[in-house]
């Protein structure tokens, strides 16, 4: 059995080293992204440490002394550290059920535009905003949106109404933020779905308009099912992701009068753990983030795997 083991070993080497040799070129390509995951990725895990002990600038970057749960416990019993909690689950719950679906029927749409040059402006017209920074999109926010000289209140007051200060109400932020995000990855998030609809099989849909089936009964009996894999995939990773919503965009977009709604977990790691030298607070914060976003993955590809057959593993 050992022998028979060992066989196996040494052909699986050896078709290894021929695929190296044959693929040098592509497996040049992994390289770069191989050693950005190593350096940015995986090596700042092992300061993951500091959760569990105090840590003091300037001494061993594992810590000092061995805390425990200590920080756990305290970010556990901590009511700002909950209302921001139920902030980021709500904020990335009505991104998930919004600007996951949208991109899917943008994608169906725009395959059934039939001359190719209008779908490529209508392509390019919606991608575009992707490759603006946040910092554009945020600035280009409040230009819009100012009390005083934003177009949208400049409207509102012509139809009769006063000025709102979209920016700093609460109630206004995950409305804003949602639509800039959509607005921002639309088109950049039909791509892939564009890609599936592109290798379609024209015969199955020529033989549904033998048979009378119309536009939307051939989405729902051949398009959807064909993309099932990728949308599968898909919310898979945006489910992994549920908790990581743009740091950067709320960052910039939140004031204090709007913490109530716009408080979310990184934001609050950020002012407890970095503004106010707290770090092994803050690393505690956001491990507990990291363990149920992995708990979240796995369930979701557990459930993804039972249900359609399909899974990241």
């Amino acid at each position: 059995m050992n022998r028979k083991n060992k066989n196996q070993f040494r052909m699986q080497t050896a078709e290894l080293g021929k695929s190296l040799r044959n693929n040098k070129t592509l497996y040049l390509f992994l390289l770069l992204p191989i050693v950005y995951f190593i350096i940015f990725k995986y090596v700042p895990m092992f300061g993951n440490i500091i959760a569990f002990r105090k840590y003091i600038p300037g001494q061993s970057y594992f810590g000092v002394s061995w805390e425990g749960f200590r920080y756990f416990e305290m970010f556990l019993k901590d009511e700002a550290f909950w209302s921001v909690f139920k902030n980021t689950v709500v904020l990335s719950g009505l991104s998930l059920l919004i600007c996951f679906p949208i991109p899917i029927l943008f994608s169906l749409l725009l395959n059934e535009i039939m001359q190719k040059k209008v779908k490529k402006v209508v392509q390019s017209l919606t991608i575009v905003p992707r490759f603006l920074s946040v910092v554009v999109v945020v600035a280009m926010m409040n230009a819009l949106l100012s009390p005083s000289t934003g177009i949208v209140n400049t409207i509102i007051e012509k139809l009769g109404g006063e000025a709102i200060y979209f920016m700093n109400e609460p109630f206004w932020f995950r409305i804003i933020y949602i639509i800039s995000e959509l607005w921002q990855f639309l088109g950049w998030n039909s791509i892939i779905y564009m890609a599936v609809l592109s290798s379609a099989d024209q015969e199955q849909y020529e033989a549904a308009m033998v048979d009378g089936a119309g536009k939307i009964k051939q989405a729902i009996h051949i398009t959807l099912p064909m993309m099932l894999p990728t949308i599968a995939i898909n919310l898979i990773i945006a489910l992994g992701n549920i908790l990581n919503i743009g740091f950067e965009k709320v960052l910039l977009m939140y004031t204090p009068t709007t913490y109530e709604t716009a408080d979310i977990i990184q934001t609050f790691v950020y002012r407890v753990g970095l503004m106010n030298a707290n770090y092994s607070y803050g690393t505690a914060v956001g491990l507990f983030q990291g363990v149920i976003s992995l708990s979240l993955l796995w369930a979701a590809n557990r459930i993804t795997n039972k249900r359609w057959g399909c899974g990241l593993w």
